[in-house]
């Protein structure tokens, strides 16, 4: 076969098959972009080696392996974030302690709320209860729920801005009323 009867032949098989060659490729790398760069790279690397393959009909299965091999090579030669140096970083020892302390300061804040209060923002927000659930809970109307926690939560929402913590001063008391 010519030269140029090849390449028309390559050519042809590039313009039938180009769709599957990219289901394929899109099987081998998530993005869409990296599938098409993927078939055209495996389109330039089996292109000088197409009069070799002498049962056309595995062209496909010869594609595939072409874009295999090239993500293969591709996934080795990838930049890793690792650089080496000669000082090693300060380790970073999570202990626990700021965690602790927000825990620490939910439990005085919530102190400053009223028992029923208390129990209502609990059940709502860290048992994750819906607002009727809650009601059957405390023996209360969904209303009642939902008016105590809206008073609840400002009152929270205060002490954590002002830090007080439980002491009631009557700016504090205007303020809830207000809110």
């Amino acid at each position: 076969m010519a030269a140029s009867g090849a390449v028309l032949e390559f050519e042809e098989y590039v313009r039938t098959r180009q769709d599957a060659l990219l289901r394929s490729a899109r099987r081998l790398v998530p993005d869409p972009i990296d599938a098409q760069d993927l078939v055209q790279t495996a389109l330039v690397r089996t292109y000088p080696r197409w009069e070799g393959i002498a049962d056309k009909t595995l062209a496909d299965a010869y594609m595939r392996r072409v874009m295999i091999n090239t993500r293969t090579e591709w996934w080795r030669n990838r930049k890793l974030d690792e650089v080496p140096t000669g000082e090693l970083p300060e380790p970073s020892v999570e202990d626990g302690s700021e965690q602790r302390a927000d825990r620490e300061m939910l439990r005085d804040v919530l102190g400053v709320l009223a028992p029923k209060q208390r129990q209502v923002v609990v059940l709502r927000h860290y048992g994750q209860l819906t607002t009727e659930e809650t009601a059957r809970v405390l023996g209360m109307s969904t209303g009642t729920v939902k008016s105590t926690l809206h008073r609840a939560l400002a009152r929270l929402r205060y002490e954590l801005e002002h830090g007080s913590y439980g002491y009631t001063r009557p700016e504090a008391e205007e303020a809830m009323c207000a809110a």
